[in-house]
């Protein structure tokens, strides 16, 4: 069998699968779904690692195993709320990409960039902590926790006015 009669039956058989009919909008929210199941799965590996270094540091809030449960769960509710709003954003759907007009969205970007960075700093330096095994001082310690938690408090609170934000329907 030649390569390209392989290459045409294989596209044909996409014609007859293509033939199911299945709503592009369905397919579109499963993919959606899946992009943001794995992005909650960034986030809680990244509550992990944090978890994981506030446990090692054996101090006061952070002598319980709760403390990295907590992280994760925290971890993937902000990056599954918090990453990705262009489908939501209004700021996408303008109608002229060079407008300087201000929309009322770009607080929403900024507080879900800036806590994806934080978040991202924080689960970096927890990494590298525990991959060179440092015992570092309580504030930096303290550091990482807070911009983990900023971090996945504004990603949180970007997603949910994303959702909740509805754009003025403008007259044409």
């Amino acid at each position: 069998m030649k390569i390209s009669s392989a290459i045409s039956s294989a596209f044909s058989a996409t014609r007859r699968v293509g033939n199911l009919r299945i709503a592009r909008s369905s397919l579109i929210k499963s993919a959606h779904l899946l992009e943001r199941i794995g992005l909650a799965s960034v986030g809680a590996s990244g509550g992990l690692y944090v978890g994981a270094t506030l446990l090692r540091q054996k101090a006061g809030l952070f002598e319980s195993g709760w403390i990295v449960l907590i992280t994760i769960l925290y971890g993937a509710l902000g990056y599954y709320m918090g990453i990705d709003l262009s489908g939501n954003a209004p700021a996408q759907r303008s109608t002229s990409s060079i407008s300087e007009e201000w929309n009322g969205s770009e607080p929403i970007e900024i507080m879900s960039a800036a806590g994806t960075f934080g978040a991202a700093i924080a689960a970096t330096l927890s990494v590298s902590i525990l991959v060179l095994d440092q015992n570092l001082p309580n504030g930096l310690i303290g550091f990482v926790a807070g911009c983990w938690v900023i971090g996945s408090s504004l990603q949180v609170a970007a997603g949910t006015m994303a959702r909740s934000y509805e754009a003025p329907i403008s007259e044409q």
